[in-house]
């Protein structure tokens, strides 16, 4: 059902333009309950996308969340909506995923600049520090978050520089990573072992080059606008 366009008829409302009840009309599904999270006053019946399927634990209760089409939401903003019920919905599985990192960089004493590269447990492919964004952070405040727990370092992200890639990497899920351009002061890595298992400060050619996606080179030669390296 996920990613899943459903007319939806309006039955109740648990928080005025904020999220309301309803049931599915399409035969498929006739009289399925649904959550509609939505930001504007709905009609009786609307036409929707089904966002997101929220379970319990004990999978006594699991509930579809639909929004309207034109409507997207990330899952710490449809688990706080999610909260305003009676039910404690400990697992979210959503369309919509939204990331947030950085291309972090270090200068040497010859004033060479190296950008750290990390390869993500059981990940195939060198990338940039990320995460997933958190209830009621901005999306530098996810940075520079995500950034400290992997690798231990603190950064100042630059002005002027946020780039985003948008990709599915598997079904119906579509995910939107924000990244920045963020300055180290020292180069020594303390990687989260759960997360991480390799990292290599390497200069921006050298990245371009071991990256396996377009996005990452494309990100990575802004970059290197952006540093005014060579």
């Amino acid at each position: 059902m996920l990613g899943k366009n459903v007319t939806i008829e309006i039955f109740g409302t648990l928080c005025e333009r904020c999220l309301y009840s309803g049931f599915i009309r399409d035969s498929f599904a006739d009289n399925r309950p649904v959550y509609i999270v939505t930001n504007n006053e709905p009609p009786d019946v609307l036409k929707c996308t089904i966002i997101a399927i929220a379970s319990c634990a004990n999978k006594a209760q699991t509930r579809l969340v639909a929004a309207p089409s034109d409507e997207i939401f990330y899952e710490p903003e449809i688990r706080s909506r999610l909260s305003m019920t009676c039910a404690n919905f400990d697992r979210i599985v959503c369309v919509y995923e939204k990331s947030c990192g950085a291309v972090v960089y270090h200068r040497t004493r010859n004033n060479d600049v190296k950008v750290l590269l990390v390869k993500n447990r059981n990940g195939k492919c060198w990338t940039f520090p990320k995460g997933h964004i958190e209830n009621n952070e901005t999306e530098q405040q996810t940075a520079l978050r995500e950034i400290k727990e992997e690798t231990g370092l603190d950064v100042q992200i630059e002005p002027d520089f946020r780039q985003t890639s948008v990709y599915r990497p598997f079904g119906k899920i579509k995910k939107k990573v924000v990244f920045f351009l963020a300055r180290a002061d020292e180069s020594k890595v303390n990687i989260q072992q759960n997360e991480i298992d390799y990292y290599l400060w390497v200069t921006i050619p050298e990245a371009i080059h071991m990256c396996s996606h377009d996005n990452d080179m494309k990100i990575l030669y802004e970059a290197k606008r952006k540093l005014g390296v060579v």
